[in-house]
């Protein structure tokens, strides 16, 4: 005859205790890191002050994000098109000034084209392998973990039979001030 086993004890707040793994749902975790990066997206637009708009079809970028600033050349707002990518096979912090990130031919052709009228970037977020690591809650903050990183790959060769590696620079981690400096520069005339 088995035991019961005691349910978890919930914590002050109601929730069950840091060191018990929620229930979570079954829905894939490829598309659970979509919402994830999503997620990173939505806060990285609002906080520089983008807004965003997601075309329908896709036809291979995910993301509109638009910039409204009076210094803008160009016009009074800018637009830029994202691709959003994600991974959990390469572990945070990458050493050295590259990491190696592969798309599908078909995805690069789109984000290598040149010259364009809105300019495109691939974004590629790291994400931890467990879920229980993806975000961090507390009082003052809500951490979402790992990062994101960003390229501009136009002019891209595609080198590959099906798919090309391209190398995404350390530096450039996808943020708000990031995002900003990209509008400013595409504001400006110029190439993210």
């Amino acid at each position: 005859m088995a035991l019961a086993q005691p349910e978890p004890a919930p914590s002050a707040s109601g929730l069950l205790s840091e060191r018990t793994a929620p229930p979570r749902g079954h829905i894939a975790t490829t598309a659970c890191m979509e919402t994830l990066q999503v997620g990173y997206l939505h806060a990285v637009a609002a906080a520089a002050g983008c807004s965003l708009a997601q075309p329908f079809p896709d036809h291979g970028i995910d993301w509109h994000v638009s910039h409204s600033a009076p210094g803008h050349a160009m016009d009074d707002e800018v637009t830029i098109k994202v691709q959003l990518k994600a991974t959990y096979q390469l572990a945070p912090h990458p050493p050295g000034p590259t990491f190696a990130f592969t798309l599908d031919n078909e995805h690069l052709v789109k984000l290598a084209r040149s010259p364009v009228s809105v300019h495109k970037i691939l974004v590629v977020m790291i994400v931890p392998r467990d879920r229980d690591d993806w975000i961090r809650a507390g009082h003052d903050r809500l951490a979402l973990r790992h990062c994101c990183y960003w390229i501009n790959l136009a002019g891209h060769p595609v080198t590959g039979r099906r798919r090309t590696t391209v190398r995404i620079p350390t530096s450039r981690i996808f943020d708000d001030r990031a995002l900003c400096e990209i509008m400013t520069r595409v504001g400006a005339g110029g190439r993210p």
